[in-house]
């Protein structure tokens, strides 16, 4: 429980540096991916899940 709670305390450290430092960008992501079907989104987003989900099992086995 420990590790899920750092991990998503990382998510939003990092993803308000992103709007901090980068708006512009930020913005015109969101802009970008109103223009894109939900399907698309929805791809994007269960890859970059399973990427992450693989990541954590490789550091995990490293580790």
């Amino acid at each position: 429980m420990r590790d899920l709670g750092l991990a998503l305390a990382l998510v939003l450290v990092i993803e308000g540096l992103l709007y901090a430092l980068f708006p512009r960008l930020m913005h015109k992501l969101m802009t970008y991916s109103l223009s894109h079907p939900p399907s698309a989104l929805r791809w994007a987003g269960l890859t970059a899940a399973a990427v992450g989900v693989g990541m954590v099992w490789v550091v995990r086995r490293v580790a």
